[in-house]
Order: C-alpha cells, then sequence, then structure tokens
C-alpha cells in the first residue's frame, strides 16, 4: 500500500472512531475555531474546550445571521445547555471520500465552472443567494475572499452570456485548524432556478471536490434537509455516503419553519408568502382565511386589511375590472395617451382574416383570463387563426386579435404610484444535451421551475408548445443536440415557464413615467403592467394589459413586499 493510501485509509479509520467514541482533540490544536461564512460561521464543535461555552457561542448569533454548529460529540448536552436557545438541525451529513471519487467523463458545453474571479462574479453570487431566498454573505465579503484559502467560491458562467448561473462555497478544514482529519465542506450550493441548463448543480459539486482533492483533502462533507430528496439523490450518484454527523442551530425567526411546525392553514404559495413573512417581520397580525385561494387579513394597530396575494382592499372594484378585461384595459390605457398596439374583437372569418392580411403577424387571446391561458403569439396562417381563436375561446367568449409587436417583454411593478420592480420575461426555454429529447428535457425543466415557484411555473405540453417546436424544425421526440437552445412557447408568463430578469437600473425615465400614469388613469394603487419594448434603457414602447394581482416574489432583490406592506401600514415603515 502507497504512504498515500496509508494516510487516507488511516484517517478514514481515525473518523470512524470519532463518530462512536467522540473526537480527541489534540493537546496543541486550535480552541474554540469559527469561520465567518458571511450568513453566519460555521463552528467547529470538536475544538469547544465545554458544552457549556458551544451553547453560549451559539446563541451569540449576529443579527441576520445564520451560525451554525458541526462535528459535536455531545448535541444533546449542549441542547440540555440552553433548550430554549439551540436546538437539532433536521439535516442529514453526507460525506464524500475523495480517494474514491472519480471526474466526469465530459465537461459541460454550455457553461463552464471556475473560481470567482471578479468584483461582478461576487455582486451576482450575492443576488443569487437572495433569489434563492438564502441568507446573502454581500457582495464585500465575497470579493474579500477571492483569494482566500480558507474559503473558495466556485462559479457556473454561461458561454456568451456571461451570466452567473451558480454558485457553491468550498471552507477548508485543515487551513481553519489544522485539521488532524484532513477534512473539507461544501456549503451554500445555490442554483439559478430560472436556468435552462442541466446539470449546473451537479457540475459544481464536482468542481469544488476536484479541488479539495487536488489540495490532498481525505474528504468533503455536506449538509442537507432530510426532506430535500432530489439534492439527496445528487450526491448519492455523486458517490456521497451518509455519516452520523449531527449540527445545531441557534432558534430565531429565519430558523423558526425548522424547529417550529407550521400550522395546516400556512401552505401558503410564494406570492401570498412573501408578503406574509414581510408583515410578521414588522410585528403585523396575520390570519390565514383561505390557504387554497391565499386570502388571508393583516392587522396593526386595530386597522385590518384583507389581501389575497399583491391584491388588497385598496384596489376598488372598478380598478380591478378595469384590469379584468383586456379591451378595456386598452381602450383606458389609449385614451390617457399612452402607446397601445391596434386591437379588434373577434368577429366573424371575414373580419378577423382582413386584420391578420392588414397586420400579417397578430397575437390572439381571450378578453378575460389570466396567466397566460388560451394565448397564441405571433399567429400568421388562416389556419392558424382559426385554431387560435377556439383555444381562447375556451377561456373566455370575447376573443381579441391585436397587432404582433416585435420587443422584449417587459413586467413593471407600480406599488402607491412608484415604479418599485422592473424585469424582463423570456419565454421558456430548454437546453440540448444530445442524449435527451425534447419531451423529456421539457420534463425536466418543469420539474426544476416548479420546485423553484412552489409549484406556480411548469411549462405545459400543449398546442402551443407543440407550434413553437415544430417551427423550430423540431417534435416533441427529437433530441435536442448539446449546446443547443431552443424556445418552446411564444409566450413569456411565468406560469407557462417563463423566467424572469431584474432590469430595474436599467429603466429608461421615459418607461418609469408612462408606468406611472398608466397605474393613475386605471386608478389601481398596486399593478403590475406588460410592455414590448426594443431596449429597457430606450424610450420606445407599447402597452399590453395591466394585471391587478401581480407576483411580487418574482421580482427579488427588489422589495416589493416591503413597498406592499408600506403602502397598507405606512406606520411600520422603516
Amino acid at each position: 500500500m502507497s504512504k498515500h493510501r496509508h494516510r487516507l485509509e488511516r484517517n478514514r479509520a481515525s473518523s470512524l472512531r470519532a463518530w462512536h467514541s467522540g473526537y480527541t482533540r489534540p493537546r496543541e490544536a486550535r480552541q474554540d475555531v469559527m469561520v465567518d461564512c458571511g450568513w453566519g460561521r460555521l463552528i467547529f464543535g470538536q475544538t469547544f474546550s465545554s458544552n457549556e461555552a458551544l451553547a453560549s457561542t451559539l446563541q451569540k448569533e449576529k443579527p441576520g445571521k445564520r451560525d451554525i454548529a458541526m462535528y459535536l460529540r455531545d448535541p444533546h448536552v449542549v441542547i440540555s445547555q440552553a433548550p430554549q436557545g439551540v436546538f437539532l438541525d433536521p439535516s442529514h451529513t453526507y460525506r464524500l471520500w475523495l480517494d474514491r471519487y472519480r471526474p466526469a467523463a465530459q465537461p459541460p458545453k454550455s457553461f463552464v465552472v471556475r473560481l470567482l474571479n471578479s468584483r461582478e462574479d461576487a455582486e451576482a453570487v450575492n443576488d443569487l443567494y437572495i433569489r434563492q431566498h438564502l441568507v446573502p454573505p454581500g457582495a464585500d465579503f465575497v470579493w474579500s475572499r477571492r483569494a482566500d484559502r480558507l474559503l473558495t467560491y466556485v462559479v457556473a458562467e454561461e458561454k456568451g452570456s456571461g451570466h452567473i448561473l451558480g454558485v457553491v462555497l468550498g471552507v477548508d478544514h485543515a487551513e481553519a485548524f489544522d485539521d488532524p482529519e484532513n477534512g473539507s465542506s461544501l456549503w451554500a450550493l445555490a442554483v439559478d432556478a430560472q436556468a435552462q441548463q442541466p446539470g449546473l448543480g451537479e457540475a459544481l459539486v464536482r468542481q469544488l471536490a476536484e479541488h479539495y482533492q487536488a489540495r490532498g483533502r481525505s474528504f468533503m462533507d455536506l449538509s442537507v434537509m432530510h426532506d430535500n430528496l432530489p439534492a439527496i439523490h445528487l450526491y448519492e450518484k455523486l458517490g456521497f455516503v451518509r455519516v452520523p454527523v449531527f449540527s445545531l442551530k441557534h432558534k430565531n425567526p429565519y430558523n423558526e419553519p425548522l424547529y417550529i411546525a407550521a400550522a395546516p392553514e400556512e401552505r401558503l404559495n410564494p406570492y401570498a408568502d412573501i408578503i406574509v413573512r414581510e408583515a410578521r417581520r414588522r410585528g403585523i397580525a396575520v390570519e390565514v382565511l383561505d390557504e387554497e385561494q391565499n386570502y388571508f387579513e393583516l392587522g396593526f394597530g386595530g386597522r385590518s386589511i384583507v389581501c389575497r396575494e399583491s391584491l388588497s382592499e385598496l384596489t376598488t372594484a372598478i380598478a380591478m375590472s378595469r384590469c379584468d378585461d383586456k379591451a378595456v384595459t386598452h381602450r383606458v390605457l389609449a385614451k390617457a395617451g399612452l402607446r397601445v398596439p391596434a386591437q379588434v374583437v373577434s368577429g366573424d372569418l371575414d373580419h378577423d382574416l382582413a386584420f391578420l392580411d392588414h397586420h400579417a403577424r397578430v397575437v390572439v387571446k381571450p378578453a378575460q383570463g389570466e396567466q397566460g391561458d388560451g394565448i397564441s403569439v405571433d399567429v400568421r396562417t388562416p389556419e392558424t387563426l382559426r385554431q387560435a381563436i377556439e383555444v381562447a375561446r375556451q377561456v373566455s367568449h370575447r376573443v381579441l386579435l391585436e397587432e404582433f409587436v416585435e420587443g422584449q417583454d417587459l413586467r413593471v411593478i407600480v406599488i402607491g404610484f412608484e415604479v418599485v420592480a422592473a424585469a424582463v420575461r423570456q419565454p421558456a426555454a430548454i437546453t440540448g444535451t444530445g442524449r435527451h429529447t425534447i419531451e423529456q428535457l421539457i420534463e425536466k425543466q418543469s420539474r426544476r421551475r416548479a420546485a423553484a415557484t412552489g409549484g406556480e411555473s411548469r411549462i405545459p405540453l400543449d398546442d402551443e408548445t407543440r407550434r413553437a417546436i415544430a417551427e423550430a424544425g423540431y417534435r416533441l421526440d427529437s433530441p435536442l443536440p448539446e449546446g443547443e437552445t431552443l424556445i418552446v412557447r411564444k409566450t413569456a408568463n411565468l406560469h407557462t415557464g417563463g423566467t424572469i430578469h431584474d432590469v430595474t437600473a436599467q429603466l429608461h425615465p421615459t418607461l418609469v413615467e408612462v408606468s406611472r400614469r398608466a397605474a393613475r388613469a386605471l386608478d389601481i394603487p398596486v399593478v403590475g403592467l406588460d410592455l414590448l419594448v426594443p431596449r429597457v434603457d430606450g424610450d420606445q414602447y407599447v402597452m399590453i394589459e395591466a394585471n391587478e394581482r401581480p407576483g411580487l416574489a418574482n421580482h427579488e432583490p427588489q422589495p416589493t413586499a416591503e413597498r406592499f406592506i408600506d403602502l397598507l401600514f405606512p406606520q411600520t415603515a422603516t
């Protein structure tokens, strides 16, 4: 047996003894070791001199942070020292023995995985953590650790665009405290929920494992929630094995769902949940009235307001009805002097064909409806027009024909007649692997989008999807070449698998002003306006629709929920 192999086997045996008999700290080893990871401290329990000291340290967690204590010999005893302050984390620990790890046969082609190396990377990483509802470390913190041997940030970058699609943090235990077990660990793995490329999480984990393998580390550990079955499946596929290592956390508002079971009525969708969480953070009372339809009542200072997601009692029935009927919306906006596309109500066949002949490309949509139901975009032929009208009539008896306008699909959120957020919406798309069919890729992408949005976003396998695929020259059972991106829907609606990308900082002042004017014309305090624009930093636009119940959760990291609660209860604004 080689010296290297002998050392690894000795370390593995040492680890097994440690799990069963307790870790014995070397006489000269560092004591009470903590590593600041930005989101909180990683506390190495095996380095603490006493359980009392460990319990005291965990309770000194800074506001807004999320500490975790790992590798404890007696977690039950530590809890007994502070039963009101700490709890046993319901996560499993998995370990990858790096001498057994083997790299992937082929690297990914549509993205690259590399070390973080720029200030722009750091800012993108911090934004990604916010969008994934993780405690952000702060861009300054991430950037300051770019050359750190203790902490290592690995990012996945989309080829061509340079967008950061994922990130993972590694901690080198040998650098932290001369770990005699020669270990390392993986933390804060986050992948953009809107990314089209499959295999991002696996590629990030592999890159970090290879990084520590090259450093000669013996193993890489990670902690994963016990019910996160997709992640556990991935880790086990890569060779991770579960080990009896436990962790403790501090009882704080962020961790509350981990140690207090949610009441059945608390199962709200993401659009209601983001508002409820912000209300509770401010001490506003919340009563869920109807979990299925996401109705809840907020109360503060003797005043109460009933909401359904971002629709509240402050929106009048008149304003809501104006937004509900797209033809009425069109007339109100046009009367206010805002640019709108040509639009007619579908009539007899000759009337409809004349409109198509005049504009060549049209949009067909129900006069009333939401979430993109029944909409067909870029209709060009008489037969497709007839089919699209029939689909729209299944949603509403009145059908609208509208001229098709090229441009980016822009959603602007206006709260209290001020623009709070803006984002470009992109239609559902998949990226080929060369092995999977288009139908398989759509199903994979749908699962990712559903998991990321609480089941709100999926790509339907309907006639509209088949039409988009056929126009690109494919069928559902066609394999998609590796690295090729295929748009599988014409509409960019989030409920049909679309993605949304924040452009608030780039929004042209003209677009800000016309959005305010539209909200005033509709006399609605909270609204999501849909525009088509050649560029978000230009002044050209047409205004398409207004949504009286926009999804505020789609616009993080912009403070949409905060501004909504400010509107309802201004006395709680900070």
